[in-house]
């Protein structure tokens, strides 16, 4: 009777065994099983857990960065306010002041590319924490405009060295399954970043003039402690240690940011294949990353086209002119007061931020592309309505609310898909070799656009009014719908080297065969 029950179709075996080992305790050998069965899956549990654990701190602490970057945007907007009164800027010093920074980060862009690749992800990351904030504190004790000058352009150096690394960096050390959820982790914390900012505006705005925009630039300072302290827990890149040649190192980092142990070795020669042969002569040696980049082969060129066509997209329409400009734009609507100014901004802030959650929760569920359809129709909707709300409705009680309702609404769907999404396809589209520098080419595009739209846009309200400058944000938005429809793949579930080879064979032949491998993936992890 004891046999028969269990027998598990071994033949007997793990009976006869557990026979000898406990023939004097029959009566609770299931008991035993059974518990060794629960402790073999607590285990199990353990190991993922820990492993999820891990990723998602790796990915919050590389991310840090982006709060000082978000903090500088949010508390420009209202500083700028005081900062005009103080120093007696004009209205084109004003544009230079807050454009200046995004135009400034193109260049350390570009440097970040080579840096991260010379000195490896981490690092890169810690030296923009480092710029960025000896640049925040030059601001805060600046005495001239000149002077704030030099500290904003510190600044934009870090923060172009900070927007690029950052997604590549939790790109490669992320599962693929929850690679997009992960990568957009720096989105939401520039929108923190941004909403503290805001807040910053409006707790210290009854400070003197010469005092309080000091104090809200320079409590940016402070996160530096904790970027410096991450960077003694997290990890380099697996990606990069392979293109270093130091296989070891790689596989353990694997081990700490995979669930699945039996796929380690199989990612690990994948990851060996994009980066060249075991004896770490890259295959790509005779030709220079730029030069690849400058002269593509035709998968490269759709890479290109995709990823830099989405960070021009992501700044044209226009959304920073929402985020830095806010007060001036709720002036125009009829708000007078500068703390009700800045109290309206708070809003701002807090739309941003919200709605990025559903980014996080969508992204590996939804996928990019639907998540992308319904942020461009939404900036789209939004935009037009501000046309018609400033046209109309200015000074009217109506229209400020409708102000107000249609900024955060565009910063909203901002937030859900092109603010996030962004950084994601430009992380992961691009092949292994090239994948720093390209991401760093694509970043250049964003902060140039976000510095061309901050540098003009007060211009430009001059010279077509504010409605009419929105206008042109909107039809804008309008024609990045049709660029995500036709230029933007889904990746969500694949690999960065299932990606890649699907730029190279062409998304249409592979679609069926990738949707096949997804369904086997899922019908072994149920």
């Amino acid at each position: 009777m004891g046999i028969q029950e269990n027998s598990n179709g071994d033949g007997g075996l793990s009976t006869i065994t557990m026979g000898k080992i406990n023939r004097y305790r029959r009566m609770d050998a299931e008991i035993t099983e059974e518990e060794e069965e629960q402790v073999h899956n607590h285990k199990s549990s353990n190991i993922n857990n820990s492993t999820k654990r891990f990723v998602i701190a790796c990915a919050i602490f590389a991310s840090l960065n982006m709060v000082l970057i978000g903090y500088d945007v949010g508390v420009m907007s209202g500083a700028i306010l005081y900062i005009q009164e103080d120093l007696n800027l004009t209205e084109v010093q004003e544009e230079v002041l807050v454009g200046c920074l995004s135009i400034i980060s193109l260049f350390g862009s570009l440097a970040g590319g080579k840096a991260s690749d010379a000195i490896g992800r981490k690092w890169t990351m810690g030296f923009a924490a480092i710029v960025f904030q000896s640049g925040a504190a030059v601001m805060s004790f600046a005495p001239s405009f000149n002077v704030l000058l030099v500290g904003r352009l510190l600044a934009g150096i870090g923060i172009g060295f900070g927007v690029m690394i950052a997604p590549v960096y939790i790109a490669e050390i992320s599962p693929a399954v929850s690679r997009g959820s992960l990568t957009s982790y720096p989105e939401i914390f520039v929108n923190v970043g941004i909403l503290l900012g805001y807040v910053s505006n409006y707790a210290f705005s009854g400070l003197s003039v010469h005092i309080n925009w000091r104090i809200m630039l320079g409590v940016g300072i402070l996160p530096s402690v904790f970027i410096m302290l991450s960077l003694c827990v997290i990890p380099e890149s697996p990606r990069w240690l392979v293109m270093q040649n130091r296989i070891e190192e790689a596989r353990l980092v694997l081990m700490k940011t995979n669930e699945n142990q039996g796929e380690i070795e199989e990612r690990l020669a994948d990851i060996q294949a994009a980066a060249g042969d075991p004896n770490g002569k890259n295959k790509y040696e005779e030709k220079a990353v730029w030069r690849e980049l400058l002269s593509p082969s035709p998968a490269l060129r759709s890479m290109l086209v995709t990823g830099i066509g989405i960070q021009f997209f992501q700044q044209i329409t226009g959304t920073d002119s929402c985020v830095y400009y806010s007060p001036k734009i709720f002036q125009e609507a009829g708000i007078e007061d500068k703390t009700k100014l800045l109290a309206a901004t708070v809003a701002v802030g807090f739309s941003k931020t919200i709605f990025i959650l559903f980014a996080i929760v969508l992204i590996d569920r939804a996928g990019r592309k639907p998540l992308l359809y319904v942020s461009t129709v939404g900036m789209t909707i939004c935009t037009f309505g501000l046309v018609v709300n400033l046209s109309l409705l200015a000074k009217e009680q109506v229209g400020i609310a409708l102000a107000i309702l249609f900024v955060c609404g565009n910063v909203g769907f901002f937030s859900v898909g092109m603010g996030p999404i962004c950084w994601v396809v430009t992380s992961e589209i691009f092949p292994l070799k090239v994948r720093a520098q390209a991401a760093a080419l694509g970043a250049v595009v964003n902060r140039l656009g976000s510095g061309l739209i901050s540098m003009s846009f007060l211009s430009a309200c001059r010279a077509f009014t504010m409605a009419g400058t929105f206008f042109i944000f909107a039809v804008l938005a309008a024609l990045s719908i049709a660029f995500v429809h036709i230029f933007v793949p889904e990746t969500k579930g694949k690999s960065l080297e299932q990606i890649e080879l699907m730029f190279q064979k062409g998304e249409e032949s592979q679609r069926g065969q990738f949707e096949l491998e997804d369904m086997a993936h899922l019908v072994q992890k149920e």
